[in-house]
């Protein structure tokens, strides 16, 4: 199993509204980095990852599964893009802001905090491991 970070703006998508979506999950689309896209061709179902809530809040709030490795995202034609689906598995019980992750030296590698703006992101296990002991999990 992977690890991932799936950041999303919570005015236009966030934690509830994949909780909302229940087992059926969501695709992730409307990804147009090549970077990120390629991130998620590499995902297999079943690899984690962190629902992030970016612009005021910039805290990992929840925690996803990918439930459909990478298809056409249904928001274009263009067969460039590319998206997984992914399920709500929990919230997490404390938040895990940015200033949390940059503040803690065993986190100074990760992409979240070395390339903020990537909208999706490949998280190590130790990364994993980290974060989730800072959020309660």
């Amino acid at each position: 199993m992977r690890y991932w970070l799936f950041k999303s703006e919570p005015s236009t998508w966030g934690w509830q509204d994949q909780v909302a979506k229940g087992g059926a999950g969501e695709e992730w689309d409307g990804v147009r980095n090549y970077q990120a896209r390629n991130f998620m061709r590499e995902m297999k179902v079943g690899d984690r990852g962190f629902f992030y809530h970016s612009q005021k809040e910039k805290s990992v709030v929840g925690i996803v599964e990918v439930i459909a490795e990478a298809h056409q995202d249904s928001t274009t034609d263009d067969e460039r893009w590319q998206c997984v689906d992914i399920k709500a598995i929990a919230p997490v019980p404390k938040p895990v802001s940015l200033a949390m992750i940059k503040d803690d030296p065993r986190l100074a590698e990760m992409a979240l905090v070395k390339s903020s703006r990537l909208s999706v992101q490949p998280v190590t296990e130790e990364e994993w491991r980290i974060v989730t002991e800072l959020g309660g999990v």
